[in-house]
């Protein structure tokens, strides 16, 4: 489907993505894994550019799991050097695009020079409008959860919050997302129909869309489709049709 036969007044402001099936399409190929997740990055910067194109505000990629630590050595050293490769390559694009990168999760456990890398970039970027960009590395969503409890708790027993205080605004003001608002469209690719411990709070009332392709597959006709299969939905939020 063509950008220009979407509703450009409903384009969704959050997007997130779980981006699945770099293993399986590498082995598809006959090729190792880790070669799936090099072809990967052509679809995360399709991604990102037909994303600020469009006018979407936040875009979120789940780029590198808690339960991902589990995965063998090589492939996991082999991701971190994508990512810091990754990150100095595209630069260019972000500062091109106006687009500002963060990231999210327990970054302490990342390789140091990933983590300098992502720090230069991310401070490289911090003044750019169009479109945040923000990287789930080491994410998981219960841990984030918890993080938020131990610190709502922290400011009870401190006295500082009441508990009758504690609302969702409350919590919002603690996530590592904190600076952007729920997701309204999350996309997982490679046919898997699974949250993944990924935004769990955040998702609240996402549009979710599953597609069969696979992540290095995917490109801008696969998430203008996505988005036009969310413009088809009504939203309703909890009301009914007749309330809207």
């Amino acid at each position: 489907m063509a950008p220009e036969l979407l509703d450009h007044t409903r384009i969704p402001k959050h997007i997130a993505v779980i981006m699945d099936g770099n293993g399986r399409w590498a082995k598809k190929q006959g090729l190792m894994r880790v070669r799936g997740h090099e072809k990967g990055a052509r679809a995360v910067r399709q991604t990102v550019e037909t994303c600020a194109e469009l006018g979407v505000e936040h875009l979120t990629l789940y780029a590198f799991s808690t339960e991902n630590w589990k995965r063998p050595k090589l492939e996991i050293d082999t991701l971190m050097r994508l990512l810091v490769s990754s990150l100095k390559k595209e630069l260019p694009t972000l500062q091109k695009n106006n687009i500002s990168l963060k990231a999210v999760g327990v970054l302490e456990l990342l390789p140091k020079t990933a983590q300098r890398e992502l720090a230069e970039v991310i401070e490289a970027t911090k003044d750019n409008k169009r479109m945040n960009l923000t990287l789930a590395l080491s994410y998981g969503s219960r841990e984030e959860l918890i993080t938020v409890i131990k610190n709502v708790a922290s400011q009870v027993k401190e006295g500082t919050l009441e508990i009758e205080q504690i609302d969702t605004d409350i919590i919002n003001k603690h996530l590592y997302t904190s600076y952007m608002p729920d997701v309204d469209l999350l996309i997982r690719t490679s046919g898997e129909q699974r949250i993944s411990n990924f935004l769990l709070w955040q998702i609240a009332y996402a549009e979710l869309y599953f597609t069969e392709v696979l992540w290095p597959d995917f490109r801008k006709e696969h998430l203008v489709e996505a988005i036009h299969n969310y413009q088809d939905r009504e939203r309703r939020f909890g009301k009914t049709s007749e309330q809207l």
